[in-house]
């Protein structure tokens, strides 16, 4: 009678376990972050706007923002892979049953740790859904796609990050310490866990 064998983390099967993972983590980060009302990324703070003024949930939003900036990548020629629809699709689902089941802190303390735990998380499951190498997802194509155009990667990524943070404040999404940190802190989050999502096989 053979083993059972598993797949491995680097095999397809492996690969759609990490990017579903990542974006399950993602969604957990984003609860966190939301929930501390100390302020998020600017992309969550634009789906906050949306949804204090419009209606409808974070994650709805999410995902129909998701559906919305893949369709600029048509002048763009970007090509989307599985895991940008999957980003577009399961993100905000993720992100909605995670806000659902995170209970609101009410001291300072406790909304602090939340932030930086969900800034952490948020770096944490970057890291692991890129590295399942199944296509960008729908924002980070639309820098890709502006950078082909011939804006550099850091000003495409500038002027995407402040017009989404300027339209999500105006539309009343929670602007704060936050924000800044998750400026600071996301992109060395990331590069540091990079290698440890790393599949070994």
């Amino acid at each position: 009678m053979s083993e059972l064998s598993l797949p491995t983390l680097g095999s397809f099967p492996g690969r759609l376990l990490r990017l579903y993972s990542g974006l399950a983590l993602y969604g957990v980060g984003v609860a966190l972050q939301i929930e501390s009302h100390i302020g998020g990324s600017p992309w969550d703070v634009f789906h906050q706007g949306l949804a204090v003024h419009m209606g409808l949930s974070i994650g709805v939003w999410t995902i129909l923002v998701g559906a919305l900036v893949m369709l600029l990548w048509i002048p763009l020629r970007q090509r989307p892979g599985v895991g940008t629809i999957s980003n577009v699709v399961f993100l905000g689902l993720f992100a909605d049953a995670a806000i659902w089941l995170v209970p609101t802190p009410e001291p300072l303390a406790a909304r602090w740790a939340y932030l930086l735990l969900g800034v952490v998380t948020t770096g944490a499951a970057t890291a692991l859904y890129i590295g399942a190498g199944l296509g960008p997802g729908p924002r980070d194509g639309l820098m890709t796609g502006l950078n082909r155009l011939g804006l550099s990667i850091r000003l495409a990524k500038t002027a995407i990050e402040i017009t989404v943070l300027a339209a999500g404040w105006l539309l009343g999404g929670t602007v704060g310490l936050g924000t800044v940190v998750y400026a600071l802190a996301i992109g060395p989050l990331t590069q540091f866990f990079m290698p440890l999502m790393r599949p070994k096989g």
